[in-house]
């Protein structure tokens, strides 16, 4: 099974994915962004063939929420730590973002509504009300008079336009890790 192919069944099992990492204590925001991080990695990557597609995405889908589990985890103890060494007690903790944090976060904003504006009409409607609004894909396909599947297709087309503009973001916030050591400077 392809990517396109994984691509498809994640779109046709989307309600029952959600609905798994609900129960494993997952809030509705946090699922959908699982998923979207889920749909980003199969754009991103390119697998070989799947021999059970399904348990495939479920056992991404489990993955993601472990991951997004253990960074919050993480996080929440860092600060902890942090506010015990600083003799800081949580009232006195400031969780606003830094003005660096704060402009970065307004120019991906900006970025991210640039993308959507350059979506088309119908497909930018279709986005705001799956993802801003919480509509059922469903309910939107009833009302345009369309098919859940033409509903789910400007979905995947406002997926791929964030995925290309996320792929652009992460390349320009890599730092490298370690120095480049040229051979045969200074007689090595």
């Amino acid at each position: 099974m392809s990517n396109s192919g994984l691509l498809g069944i994640l779109a046709e099992t989307r309600e029952a994915l959600l609905r798994f990492l609900q129960l494993r204590g997952a809030s509705l925001a946090d699922a959908e962004d699982i998923l979207q991080e889920v749909h980003l990695k199969l754009l991103a990557q390119s697998l070989g063939p799947v021999t059970e597609p399904r348990a495939y995405l479920y056992k991404m889908a489990s993955n993601g929420f472990s991951l997004s589990r253990r960074t919050a985890d993480r996080r929440a103890r860092r600060e902890d730590d942090w506010a015990g060494v600083h003799g800081g007690n949580d009232a006195e903790v400031n969780n606003r973002p830094t003005i660096e944090t704060a402009l970065i976060a307004r120019e991906q904003l900006a970025i991210l509504q640039r993308v959507l504006d350059g979506l088309p009409e119908r497909t930018r409607m279709i986005f705001k009300r799956f993802r801003i609004d919480g509509e059922t894909q469903r309910g939107i396909a009833e009302d345009l008079g369309i098919s859940v599947s033409a509903v789910e297709k400007h979905l995947a087309r406002a997926y791929a336009e964030i995925a290309t503009a996320k792929l652009r973001l992460d390349a320009d916030s890599i730092v490298p890790r370690h120095l480049n050591v040229q051979r045969g400077r200074h007689g090595n």
